[in-house]
Parts: structure tokens; C-alpha cells; sequence
């Protein structure tokens, strides 16, 4: 359901209120990303990099081959060649 809001003067620029309810439906808190596209203003909450890499990370069990890195000791010295 679209919302109405006017557009208000911020020194030289324009803004407008977003109710703290449509922020926090979308997620957003202090900065959101603006885009226009086919002549709509687009907002969006802004994600932070790698912000998801660790949602799963509870459940992940290493495989024998990575818990290998964990001890340090990947092969045999003998198979080193210097």
C-alpha cells in the first residue's frame, strides 16, 4: 500500500520523513542505498559486506581434509621438496 509523504527543504537539498515502521519492515536503521530505476526512486536497506557469512556457521561441520589446517600438519616433512 503506497504511503504519501512530502518532499521538505534541508538547506539547498530536499528529504522526506520515512515512518520509523516502514524502516523497520525493510530492516534499515541509519543509511539506506538510493537507486533510480525506470524513473521510480528506489531505497533499500544497506548490507553490509559478508554480513550473512556466519548465519550457518553454527551447524558447519569441517571435513577431514579441512580440520587437517587446524593441527598445522598437512603431510609428511618427507614429502617437502626445498
Amino acid at each position: 500500500m503506497p504511503i504519501k509523504t512530502t518532499i521538505c527543504r534541508i538547506g539547498n537539498s530536499r528529504g522526506i520523513i520515512l515512518p520509523a515502521s516502514v524502516l523497520e519492515q525493510v530492516g534499515a536503521s541509519d543509511a539506506l542505498n538510493l537507486s533510480i530505476e525506470n524513473g521510480c526512486i528506489i531505497l533499500a536497506p544497506v548490507q553490509e559486506p559478508r554480513q550473512s557469512w556466519f548465519d550457518n556457521a553454527a551447524g558447519y561441520q569441517a571435513t577431514q581434509e579441512e580440520s587437517a589446517w587446524e593441527s598445522g600438519r598437512l603431510s609428511e616433512d618427507s614429502e617437502w621438496v626445498w
